[in-house]
């Protein structure tokens, strides 16, 4: 910076620049809040159908984002610029105080150009006089003291200019459509984040250096920075795509078979790693999308660490899929990558897939923690597994789903991709317990109607359960629940409330085969009786808060629900009696774990006030729908849930087998009779519904009874049986 520049800028107008902004950004805060609480809270509560369902609903969402964005992107903006002119004009006071204490000691500061300046001393005749020439001496360490003042003055004042334009660029740069979400108090927190990770992609590039301390170094700034937009961009572009991949490399190659400490220290490097690459994603500046294209061009690449013996290293993809475990990654990203990986997994065909990835790569060891990241479709499924839009992307076709779900037959990958799928139909990224489950788009509910006819299908589809998919099948049952209980309600079941987009796309024979399988599985079981509980008790809730909502009798609506929790948990009992006793009975323990699993879990979700699965299935335009779903946490729900998990755990192996599987199974229906009976009373409680508490809990008994007898109708209907 001209030493002119800074002493004589006038800075009003960027004061006005300022005020301009700071305009913007309360003009965009009230933006903001008018998009969450009338736009998108109108558009969440509406009970959208055909075109408005999938498009528009959709379409405010993203628009009530990006308003939230460009507040936070405009209030970024403002606060770096003031922030930096109240520096440059500290500066500028310093400069010029400096410049005047010269003056008075007789000094010149001439500006010379191109950020150069001179300091020399005025002539006096009485100096010539001194014979000693002390004068002149002590007058010379004053030109170089000012000199060297003003130099630290106007670095100061040029790193501020720079580093503020730098990350205003960066910023701006961040979204080529729409805003930034980087947000930044000051001038000076966003220059710490640029060089930090500037000086971290400088480490990265020569890992043989790092010793643990450096480790340690390297991984708390990491941790500090790993969710900032520009210390996530400047990383990933100071290392470059193939950087980032021999860095990971490299790391998994020197700590390999790492204990204790250092085990844990490379568990978390791993994940704060992952979670900066996740956050830099996101950024849609030149650099990044060339970086994004080139991750994916290296995945056939063969990256072998400096210190390996072998030739053979580790592709590209088994890195950066080793990398995509935590974290939220751009859906455009794992779009294009995910593509790839597909087309290369189908071309080996279901049993080929293991021979393809994981045979010839028997020393690799790319994650710290589970599994050993030879399979790079384990690591996408995890990501997939945080980005619903790109989970429900991924399995839209038939084809690639029906391919995946075979593969698991030979694969150890058969939890991810249950937790991908998962996430794809319910639409809740895995661990995310903030965000309120949202209507099951047509995408989704024929994602699940294609699970369901895999699972269904004879000769086989009983095989997926137990391949490692059977807690995460029993999680998805839980959540279509509006939707299974219309398929086996029959046609205009309209007493089973939902907003689900395809309310009775499921087919029955599916349906009843796929609670079968999953039935089989403890973890499945836990979680479709749990759902069919938090669903049962919801739906009494709703329906006696809001007579409207149904066009009949309350008995009516009350043996409907009542004969529904039958049939559901009666086909779950029926089949484990199907099955060998002996089997079901050695399932007891998980089971009861499962169970209390789910039940604490569930429990944790419904105190948030936000829903899990098929918790939050009522239309909004319906007030007093809304109300029963806003009433969970502390209402009939939970106390449902509170009771079932009391109640409902099995008691005990018994002497005699047979005896055994029949007592169960009659425990088990009396078990879903109770429950029921309970969670309409307590509503009827709740809402002050005066009914005659015998004559309703007798309704509600001969419809869950009734349930449960053709439960086996439904059983004998769909699949061969023993005994007929």
């Amino acid at each position: 910076m001209d030493l002119d520049a800074l002493r004589h800028g006038n800075f009003s107008k960027l004061g006005e620049a300022i005020t301009d902004w700071e305009q913007m950004t309360r003009k965009l805060a009230d933006l903001q809040k008018d998009a969450e609480s009338n736009l998108k809270s109108k558009a969440d509560k509406a009970n959208w159908v055909g075109v408005n369902a999938s498009v528009s609903r959709g379409f405010i969402t993203k628009t009530a984002a990006e308003f939230a964005d460009a507040h936070t992107q405009a209030n970024s903006i403002t606060k770096i610029l003031s922030d930096t002119r109240g520096e440059l004009i500290g500066y500028r006071t310093q400069l010029s105080e400096a410049i005047a204490r010269g003056a008075r000691q007789n000094m010149t500061v001439i500006d010379t150009g191109e950020g150069t300046f001179t300091v020399t001393g005025n002539t006096r005749p009485d100096w010539a006089s001194d014979p000693s020439g002390k004068t002149g001496a002590a007058d010379q360490k004053a030109v170089n003291a000012l000199s060297d003042e003003i130099e630290g003055i106007l670095t100061k004042a040029t790193q501020c200019d720079n580093s503020a334009a730098k990350a205003l660029r960066l910023i701006v740069d961040q979204a080529k459509y729409g805003f930034s979400d980087a947000d930044y108090s000051d001038r000076d927190s966003a220059a710490k984040a640029v060089a930090a990770a500037e000086k971290l992609a400088k480490m990265a590039k020569k890992p043989s250096d790092m010793n643990l301390s450096d480790i340690a170094n390297f991984n708390r700034t990491m941790e500090k920075y790993k969710a900032d937009p520009l210390f996530a961009e400047q990383f990933a572009k100071g290392l470059g795509a193939r950087g980032t991949l021999q860095f990971w490399t490299e790391m998994t190659s020197v700590h390999a078979g790492a204990r204790g400490s250092e085990l844990e220290a490379m568990k978390s490097l791993q994940q704060n790693l992952g979670l900066t690459l996740a956050t830099a994603s996101f950024s849609d500046s030149d650099a990044m999308q060339n970086w994004k294209k080139d991750i994916i061009a290296e995945r056939n690449t063969n990256f072998v660490a400096s210190n390996s013996p072998s030739p053979v290293g580790a592709l590209g993809s088994q890195v950066i899929s080793s990398l995509m475990r935590k974290g939220v990654y751009d859906t455009e990203f794992l779009d294009g990558y995910r593509e790839k990986l597909f087309k290369a997994d189908k071309g080996a065909g279901d049993a080929g897939t293991d021979n393809l990835w994981v045979k010839g790569y028997d020393s690799l060891d790319l994650v710290f923690g589970d599994g050993n990241g030879r399979d790079p479709l384990e690591g996408l499924f995890e990501g997939l597994s945080h980005n619903p839009e790109a989970a429900v992307h991924a399995f839209e076709s038939k084809t690639d789903l029906d391919h995946m779900l075979g593969t698991t037959r030979y694969t150890d990958r058969g939890e991810t991709l249950g937790r991908a799928l998962e996430t794809a139909v319910t639409g809740v990224a895995a661990d995310d317990y903030t965000s309120a489950a949202p209507p099951h788009s047509t995408e989704q509910v024929q994602i699940m109607a294609n699970i369901m006819n895999a699972v269904a299908q004879p000769g086989g589809g009983s095989d997926l359960v137990g391949n490692g998919l059977g807690e995460s099948l029993g999680d998805m049952a839980a959540s279509y629940m509006p939707e299974i209980s219309r398929a086996l309600g029959g046609p205009n079941s309209e007493v089973f409330l939902t907003n689900s987009e395809l309310p009775e796309a499921l087919k029955t024979a599916d349906v009843t085969r796929f609670l079968s399988e999953v039935s089989l599985d403890p973890a499945g079981r836990a979680g479709i009786i749990i759902g069919e509980s938090v669903y049962t008790s919801g739906l009494l809730d709703a329906h006696l808060s809001d007579p409207s909502l149904f066009d009949g009798p309350r008995k009516q609506v009350l043996e409907n629900i009542g004969r529904n929790a039958g049939i559901i948990e009666g086909i779950v009992g029926h089949s484990v009696a199907d099955e060998s006793v002996q089997a079901a009975i050695d399932g007891e323990s998980d089971y009861n774990d499962a169970l209390q699993k789910k039940g604490d879990f569930i429990k944790t979700w419904i105190a948030t006030g936000l829903g899990y699965g098929s918790v939050s299935l009522f239309p909004g335009s319906h007030a007093a729908a809304g109300a029963a779903v806003g009433g969970f946490a502390g209402g009939v729900v939970g106390l449902a849930v509170d009771r079932f998990l009391e109640g409902q755990e099995l008691k005990g192996a018994r002497d005699e087998a047979l005896y055994a599987s029949a007592k169960d199974l009659y425990d088990m229906r009396d078990s879903v009779n109770q429950q029921t009976q309970w969670s309409t009373e307590d509503a009827l409680k709740e809402h002050h519904v005066d009914l005659p508490k015998d004559g309703t809990s007798d309704t509600v008994r001969v419809a869950v009874n009734q349930g449960w007898d053709d439960a086996s109708e439904f059983l004998s209907r769909s699949k061969v049986r023993p005994n007929g």
